[in-house]
């Protein structure tokens, strides 16, 4: 594969990822049975402060982007792209799906939307154009610090689905699934996803997961 073609797969893997992972929290907000843990705490800030969730989204990605600069992490398009991607994804796919009562299409909803959202992370992070705002602030956080990952991405996230809980976002059955299911899912669309080498046989795409990748945006 050329060059050109190598970055404009990248591109459309890109935008594509974070289209679909916009869509997919919106699935899992029209199921009502529990939220990924940074949407739990959109939710929260949004019922607080009367935003919608995507627009709160767009705020927190923000905040937390600036949180990289003491800890010398440099953004990449992909990280400006999925600040305000993501959340306009959203709030787009909200307004679209309608209201879900059955419990049977709540459910559907919610499996639906943790595997969608497993398609849209290996989409997104194959693309290689770097990682989402809240990865970064974990993996800056694991170099500066000196922890594991695993510690400093469970520190985080208990504190932000406690915090969001606190405020009236959802947590449930779905946010269990997903915290279980998204790492495996995350790993296998990144081996489907992975882009070709280039043909100057430079690295295009690592066959291995980067340190960190499988963290949501």
């Amino acid at each position: 594969m050329s060059t050109r073609a190598r970055l404009g797969r990248r591109l459309i893997q890109l935008y594509a990822g974070l289209v679909l992972y916009g869509a997919s929290s919106a699935l899992l907000v029209r199921a009502g049975l529990g939220l990924e843990p940074w949407n739990v705490l959109h939710q929260g800030l949004a019922g607080l402060t009367g935003l919608t969730i995507g627009t709160v989204s767009v705020i927190v990605g923000a905040v937390v982007l600036l949180l990289w600069a003491p800890l010398r992490q440099r953004p990449g398009l992909g990280t400006v792209s999925n600040v305000l991607v993501v959340g306009l994804a959203l709030d787009g796919a909200l307004a679209l799906l309608p209201g879900v009562h059955s419990p049977a299409v709540r459910v559907l909803l919610l499996v639906a939307g943790v595997v969608l959202n497993g398609v849209a992370t290996g989409l997104y992070i194959a693309a290689r154009f770097g990682p989402g705002p809240r990865d970064g602030l974990m993996t800056g956080l694991h170099r500066r610090t000196g922890r594991s990952i695993r510690l400093t991405r469970t520190a985080v996230e208990v504190a932000v689905v406690a915090t969001g809980f606190a405020l009236g976002g959802t947590i449930g059955v779905g946010t269990v699934l997903y915290a279980l299911t998204i790492g495996p899912l995350a790993q296998l669309f990144l081996r489907v996803f992975a882009v070709p080498a280039a043909t100057d046989g430079s690295a295009a795409v690592a066959t291995a997961t980067p340190e960190g990748a499988i963290l949501r945006p």
